[in-house]
């Protein structure tokens, strides 16, 4: 997937679209939520599978701004 993707994709997704984020197949996407595995939080919603996006895009180090960017700095240099 494109970057340009990856950020119009909603908050969360099937399998099918969570495999083609992370490179994998559908089939080896259901075998890892299936036996537990899937390497990001999985909400089952009856017999519906999501998969939050967020969590995604951390793993794949995608998220919108690195944490030391949303930190403030704990000290500020001082103009000489």
């Amino acid at each position: 997937m494109t970057k340009d993707e990856l950020a119009r994709l909603p908050a969360a997704v099937d399998v099918a679209t969570a495999a083609r984020v992370l490179g994998l197949s559908r089939t080896a996407a259901y075998a890892l939520v299936r036996c537990g595995k899937w390497p990001t939080p999985v909400y089952r919603l009856g017999r519906l599978i999501r998969i939050p996006t967020a969590p995604m895009l951390t793993l794949l180090c995608l998220d919108k701004a690195p944490a030391a960017a949303r930190e403030e700095p704990a000290w500020a240099p001082i103009a000489t």
